[in-house]
């Protein structure tokens, strides 16, 4: 299963790219809508959201993950790789 997560709703349209692209493979969305916007947010907090979003759609059965925010991916995704 692929995880694609972002802090909004915005990241839909990478799911849906996904879905188009590869229309076998199951794929759960996290809009982290609760902590949105990550841009005022410290790199340190975002990296904490990140993995928590990480986190949760491991538990849901994700074997792969898309970070499709561009501020997680710019703070978190080297920890992410190196960590997951």
């Amino acid at each position: 299963m692929i995880g694609v997560f972002d802090s909004g709703i915005g990241g839909l349209t990478v799911a849906k790219a996904i879905l188009e692209r590869l229309p076998g493979y199951d794929l759960i969305y996290f809009g982290d809508t609760a902590r949105t916007p990550y841009g005022n947010k410290s790199a340190l907090t975002v990296q904490t959201y990140a993995r928590r979003c990480a986190d949760f759609l491991i538990s849901k059965g994700a074997r792969v993950i898309i970070i499709a925010c561009n501020t997680a991916a710019s703070a978190a995704a080297e920890l992410l790789a190196r960590d997951y």
